[in-house]
């Protein structure tokens, strides 16, 4: 018996682990997909090729497994660029797969004719073609290991149609995947020389300001417990970067993210673990850093280390670094203890700053400002207790005052616009969430502009009826409606929407309720409070549209911390 092409790319994608994809079908790729979901891939349908790239990424990182998407050919193949991008910049393992014209006709102008693998290569790790069908299972393979080794990342995989079309055994098949598995590239293990182990020690111990930071590179490394017993061994005050939060709890007594200036500022020793010295860390320079602070970079990247050129760089998977730091630690311990100077320094400053924030938090104002509904909301999240339910956040306004206020006591927890400040990426996120995690409740809170890349896929989440429940900040536009100075209302069409207005009092609730799920309009405290309750509570695709002031937010593009 026979099986082409669709088979023996889905059979592959199978034997090497492929468990959830994600994409847009149609020609040449709907029979693939079909192929796929018979063999026992779940396959969750999207509306547009970005947001299934997103699910992807997301996926590739909440899983520590490739992230896999489909995608038809030419334009399809384009849209889904932003998933694998996105994937690059954050290093999540992630394989996008396309269909592409018949190998025949290149160059005549073929329905949706692209050379994809030239327009992938500047987004990807790796982008490779199946120009036969006896190559599927060792492309299949080699993009799913390319994902994950070394810095994870995006490629890509090219399956032009006519060699999906293609035939061959079934004896053949088997023969050509057997030996696909067999060739598969094994991890290098890592190895640390003593002598640097023993000078990152000694930094750590000689330090009188010492400093732990760790970021989403520590999170997919599953390195929470192992910086839990390196933190409460030694007394060493920790930052994480957004999205490392939760590896240990955002209340935890060394938690220094209230304190952040005061930790970033003052410390002489700053100990890096799978997080890059990049714009979310001021590049690890003055005046943000001192000049005289010594970074010890922990990375699964060589070329990453001589890039940021630290005091010291340790090579290697965080998890088994931060292990090898604390067994050598262990021999001869030390710990700050809770009057350290530097340790009361940043409790006292973290302190003094969750305060000011609480005396702001507490007050109920209406119309909305963005702190209000945010303690609203955090504190029903944290009536939820465990399992926290991932929270998916994206949007300026939104996005910053959320990272200050919600609260993250559990690893893998938050996912935003990450290392490169995507916005759209919201309800693809929240898919990935709630396939990688089906356990826990996911909860996006976005704002207006941030929701609108993607909001059509509100459809996708009832129609597989998964538990997300989406709150959008709505006021009004980009950062809050019409933000022009007097003198920049002028010229033939001064009368239009300013560019960043929206549609004023727009019915983001209803857009949910014309799929079957459920919406909620809340103006006030009670409102918020109820639809909260309902909807956690249901566990069921819910939209709550959240009308903030207008006038409430401001123009915000990088991180924005003023503690």
């Amino acid at each position: 018996m026979e099986i082409d092409g669709n088979v023996l790319a889905a059979k592959s994608l199978v034997r090497f682990g492929v468990r959830h994809m994600f994409g847009v079908v149609g020609i040449p790729v709907t029979s693939l997909a079909n192929r796929a979901v018979a063999l026992g891939v779940r396959f969750i349908a999207f509306h547009n090729e970005q947001s299934a790239g997103y699910a992807a990424s997301a996926y590739g990182y909440l899983t520590a497994r490739p992230g896999v998407f489909l995608t038809v050919s030419g334009p399809g193949c384009v849209h889904g660029l932003a998933g694998v991008s996105n994937a690059s910049v954050n290093t999540w393992p992630t394989v996008m797969i396309s269909g592409s014209c018949d190998q025949a006709d290149v160059g005549r102008g073929d329905f949706q004719e692209l050379n994809q693998i030239e327009a992938t290569k500047p987004f990807a790790k790796l982008s490779v073609r199946a120009s036969d069908i006896s190559e599927i299972p060792a492309r299949v393979a080699q993009v799913l290991d390319w994902a994950q080794s070394g810095r994870p990342g995006g490629c890509y995989l090219d399956l032009p149609t006519d060699v999906l079309h293609q035939k061959l055994s079934e004896s053949e098949a088997e023969k050509l995947l057997t030996e696909a598995e067999k060739n598969r590239a094994k991890p290098e293990p890592y190895s640390i020389s003593n002598s640097k182990i023993e000078e990152a020690v000694s930094l750590l111990r000689r330090a009188e300001r010492p400093l732990i930071v760790f970021g989403k590179g520590a999170a997919y490394a599953r390195a929470e417990h192992a910086l839990t017993k390196l933190v409460e061994a030694t007394g060493i005050p920790f930052l994480p970067t957004p999205m490392g939060k939760g590896l240990l709890p955002d209340t935890h007594a060394l938690a220094a993210t209230a304190a952040r200036s005061l930790a970033i500022g003052k410390c002489d020793v700053a100990l890096v673990v799978g997080a890059r010295l990049n714009w979310l860390l001021h590049f690890g320079e003055p005046p943000k850093w001192s000049k005289d602070v010594k970074f010890i970079l922990v990375d699964v990247s060589e070329e990453e280390i001589e890039l940021r050129k630290p005091h010291l760089g340790l090579v290697g998977d965080a998890k088994h670094v931060i292990e090898v730091l604390s067994k050598e630690i262990k021999d001869d311990p030390f710990c700050l203890g809770s009057t350290h100077p530097w340790v009361q320094a940043i409790s006292n400053k973290a302190k003094e700053n969750v305060a000011k924030m609480e005396v702001q938090l507490g007050k109920d104002v209406v119309p909305f400002n963005f702190l209000t509904p945010m303690r609203i909301i955090r504190d029903a999240i944290a009536d939820l207790g465990s399992p926290a339910p991932v929270v998916v956040s994206e949007g300026a306004n939104t996005m910053d005052v959320g990272r200050s206020v919600l609260v993250q006591t559990e690893p893998r927890t938050r996912l935003d616009a990450g290392t490169w400040g995507t916005m759209g990426v919201g309800l693809g996120y929240c898919i990935a969430a709630a396939v990688a995690s089906p356990d826990r409740l996911v909860v996006a809170v976005e704002g207006d502009s941030g929701f609108g890349f993607s909001a059509m896929e509100v459809e996708t989440l009832v129609r597989y009826q998964l538990p997300v429940v989406v709150i959008v900040f709505n006021n009004g536009g980009v950062y809050g409606g019409d933000r022009r100075r007097p003198e920049e209302v002028d010229g033939p069409f001064k009368d239009d929407p300013a560019p960043t207005d929206f549609v004023p009092n727009a019915g983001y609730h209803a857009l949910i309720e014309a799929f079957g799920g459920k919406g909620y309009l809340v103006a006030t405290p009670d409102e918020l409070k109820f639809a909260l309750s309902e909807s956690f509570s249901a566990r069921k695709p819910a939209v709550i549209n959240v009308v903030i002031d207008p006038y409430a937010g401001s123009e915000s593009g990088r991180m924005q911390h003023k503690n």
